[in-house]
């Protein structure tokens, strides 16, 4: 997402000048693949412990951060003290306190943090922005926002590390994180309270074991395993040389082991979730999250006091390999509806585009690294306020499902006093 379209489409504008991860390994392989792909030149290495003298010795101009989410609020903070701007991976971080501290270190530096969403970028969400700008559906009352992951990305996700609540946060900040902000970004709102229910019900060895699977439980994880030979939902490292060579031949350095058996004990965060959110302008928003679906998509719809929009988005993968690369998704399918209240119903055309996250990942590249990025007029450049309006809304869901009682967005962290969602910084 961020490393190959720095050394080759922006190297004019951008220049690589370090990499740092746990596993040198890791950084081997990129400098190797980059070299071969781009001719691009070696930088040098560093480890965790070696960050702020990173940043000392190859004075970058911005800090990009790809950690596993419940560090990113430790290397944003660490590069703002040392008087650096940071783009961040989204989420913000997991939790309001982490989330807290990156906001006081905004105001200690006087630093930005710029939050990456490329879900904005997409063409579909794109026009739903533009016809709710329209006016054409009057002012927004309503959103329902279903999305579901199929059975080779869904489960992907119960094989690594954010199958554990206390480095993802869940699934509800994790990945929901996209469609929150979709939400806020496309109605201009705040979220106010959220109200949230969820379990792990598909993925887990008790969920395996009631079905008759057993036999699935018997192994911590896949690659190498002779009983999971015939498992559907095996993930074999050797089998990919850039699984293997990322992954199973770093696995000493980093202590990640990628291919985790998906009905294993120990996974804590859930599968099925419903959320409710109420903003501060009157809006409700219900949302629910499947990661073991079938289908792959979306159905969402919109409802103003003059019509309503509907808008679907079936996916699939090139390849139903597991372990898929999610970028790697095409669209079977997209249909957008506007439905007035007085008129007839009419279908909206959605332009297509090439690329990764259906042609997303290139218009934000763009804003990041390029020397003179297109001027942007619907607002999908996002800094830490509006990247910590959708990650709070997931720990709110959290905290709700824990309690099981409704939760305030501000009794987690103040958003400011502002209406308007594009008024946060």
């Amino acid at each position: 997402m961020f490393l190959d379209p720095l050394v080759s489409r922006f190297r004019d504008s951008s220049e690589l000048v370090g990499m740092c991860d746990a596993s040198p390994t890791r950084m081997d392989f990129h400098l190797r693949r980059i070299a071969t792909e781009y001719s691009a030149p070696p930088v040098p290495k560093y480890s965790p412990q070696g960050f702020e003298q990173m940043i000392q010795t190859e004075k970058p101009h911005y800090v990009i951060v790809c950690t596993p989410d419940a560090s990113h609020h430790d290397y944003i903070i660490r590069a703002l003290d040392q008087g650096v701007d940071v783009i961040s991976e989204k989420p913000l971080t997991t939790d309001s306190l982490k989330c807290q501290a990156i906001f006081e270190a905004v105001r200690r530096t006087g630093r930005s943090v710029r939050t990456t969403f490329n879900s904005r970028w997409m063409p579909g969400p794109t026009r739903i922005r533009e016809i709710i700008l329209s006016g054409v559906i009057g002012k927004i009352k309503q959103v329902q926002f279903e999305y579901m992951l199929n059975t080779s990305h869904g489960a992907d996700y119960f094989r690594r590390w954010h199958s554990q609540k206390e480095v993802s946060g869940g699934l509800l900040i994790h990945k929901s994180t996209h469609h929150f902000d979709l939400i806020n970004w496309w109605i201009d709102a705040i979220p106010e309270k959220v109200y949230a229910t969820g379990g792990l019900v598909f993925y887990g060895r008790a969920n395996a074991v009631a079905r008759g699977l057993e036999s699935f439980t018997r192994y911590e994880r896949y690659t190498g395993e002779i009983e999971a030979k015939n498992d559907p939902f095996r993930l074999d490292l050797e089998a990919d040389p850039r699984l293997h060579a990322l992954y199973k031949q770093a696995e000493v350095e980093s202590g990640y082991i990628r291919d985790r058996n998906v009905f294993r004990d120990n996974i804590n965060i859930e599968d099925l979730m419903s959320v409710m959110v109420n903003y501060r302008n009157g809006v409700t928003a219900n949302y629910s999250l499947n990661a073991f679906s079938p289908v792959e998509g979306l159905n969402v719809s919109i409802t103003g006091d003059k019509g309503r929009l509907e808008y679907s988005d079936r996916k699939t993968l090139p390849s139903l390999k597991e372990g898929s690369n999610p970028a790697d998704f095409i669209s079977l399918q997209k249909n957008l509806k506007v439905i007035p209240h007085l008129g007839e119903a009419y279908v909206v055309p959605i332009e297509k585009r090439s690329g990764g996250h259906d042609g997303s990942d290139s218009l934000i590249q763009e804003q990041i690294f390029g020397s003179n990025p297109p001027e942007e007029h619907l607002g999908r450049n996002a800094g830490h306020e509006q990247g910590a309006a959708s990650l709070l809304i997931g720990a709110a869901a959290n905290r709700s499902m824990e309690t099981g009682l409704p939760v305030r967005v501000d009794d987690l962290l103040q958003l400011g006093s502002v209406d308007s969602f594009a008024e946060l910084i």
